[in-house]
Formats: structure tokens, C-alpha cells, sequence
């Protein structure tokens, strides 16, 4: 029997997935009514990513790489992280994440665990994006303004959430806010890789297919 599919912490190659294209996607149905008026329901609350990797091959290592990862995840059956070149950090590409990028809720003084978001937009038509798979090195966390110590706080990532511990659980009134880089959680939508030469050491794969998937 085949093993089941799993997630498997590990990263698309780099040099790669900064050459890759994609993005968003949102689904939503919309009906036109004889009067011309349209009636719009969304049938996603979270968008969902889609990549195609195929135009960061640029070398014959790449495609090397990608070959031997493809391998690795037995194509489409084992999830993976990728960085998006688009979108990584809490903050802005050009600007490096700082504890106060994202507002995660206010404490009660009872609450351990906050989910880990990133905002779009502002007021009551925010976008509320959930991260499950931040870089857990990068992660900064405030509470009321004030830095915590790795110490004081863990990320499981089972569930997505910001976990304080004991002693460090934030105040009534208090606001928790976070930086971080993140990846995103995706797998091959594709079972089969097409390669080719085209010239001395340099190789294509014309197009490499990824989906975001929910974990």
C-alpha cells in the first residue's frame, strides 16, 4: 500500500521559487438577474495560492534540484513549504519584519493561544490571511509594545497558534502583536515532470505546477 499523504517540513529550492509566478485565487459565484443586477456570494473565505515554479529554472543544478525534490515528495502525494516571492513577510519585500506588523488580538488575561494572521486592507473589510507555516526562527512577538523573550512563547504548528506560556499570558486590554517571514504550505499539481536540455549545462522544465493546500 501507498503511504499516506502527509506534510513534510521541508523547502522548495530557493533559487527556484524566486523565479516562480502565481498567486491568489478567489472563487465566487455570480448570478446576473433579469434586471441587471448581480447577486455575488463567496464561496471561500480563504484565498487559495497557486504557482507555476517552472520559470525560476534557469541551470541544469535547478533543474537537478527540482528533479530530486519532486522525487523526494513522490510527486503530488507529500505537501511542502514554499516561499512565495511575492508575499513572505508580515510587512512589506523591501522591509524587514518588526514585532508590531500584526495585530493577533488583545489578552484577557486567561487566553494562551492566538492564531498567527496577516492583515490586507484595513477597517471592516480587512483580510484576515492565516499563516500555518511561519519561519519559526523570525517570529517576534509583543505584548502591549514590549518584546518577549523565545523564551516566552512557543508556535504549534498543528494548529497554527501563538502559545504563551505560563507567566507571560498577556493582560487584560493588552494587544499581541507579531512579526514574521512565512512560507506557504503547497504540493505538486502535476504527477509527471517534463525535462529538456537546452543548451550545455543549462536545462527547462516548462512548467511546474503548485497548489496551495490547507493543513
Amino acid at each position: 500500500m501507498t503511504e499516506l499523504a502527509s506534510f513534510h517540513d521541508e523547502v522548495f529550492p530557493l533559487a527556484v521559487s524566486f523565479g516562480a509566478t502565481g498567486g491568489p485565487e478567489r472563487r465566487n459565484e455570480i448570478v446576473s438577474l433579469t434586471s441587471g443586477r448581480e447577486k455575488r456570494n463567496l464561496r471561500f473565505s480563504q484565498s487559495r495560492h497557486y504557482y507555476d515554479a517552472g520559470t525560476g529554472v534557469k541551470s541544469l543544478d535547478d533543474l537537478h534540484d527540482v528533479l530530486a525534490f519532486f522525487e523526494a515528495r513522490r510527486g503530488s502525494l507529500h505537501a511542502f513549504r514554499f516561499r512565495d516571492p511575492f508575499d513572505m513577510k508580515s510587512c512589506r519585500p523591501s522591509e524587514a519584519p518588526d514585532m508590531l506588523d500584526q495585530v493577533l488580538g488583545t489578552g484577557d488575561g486567561i487566553k494562551t493561544r492566538f492564531s498567527l494572521i496577516k492583515t490586507y486592507g484595513a477597517g471592516a473589510n480587512a483580510y484576515k490571511r492565516l499563516i500555518s507555516r511561519p519561519v519559526v526562527t523570525s517570529l517576534r512577538i509583543a505584548v502591549a509594545g514590549a518584546a518577549l523573550s523565545s523564551a516566552s512563547f512557543s508556535f504549534d504548528g498543528a494548529t497554527g497558534e501563538v502559545v504563551f506560556a505560563a507567566g507571560s499570558i498577556p493582560a487584560m486590554g493588552a494587544r499581541v502583536t507579531a512579526g514574521f517571514e512565512f512560507h506557504v504550505p503547497v504540493r505538486f499539481d502535476v504527477e509527471r515532470l517534463s525535462l529538456s536540455l537546452t543548451a550545455f549545462k543549462a536545462g527547462q522544465i516548462p512548467s511546474i505546477p503548485l497548489v496551495e493546500v490547507r493543513l
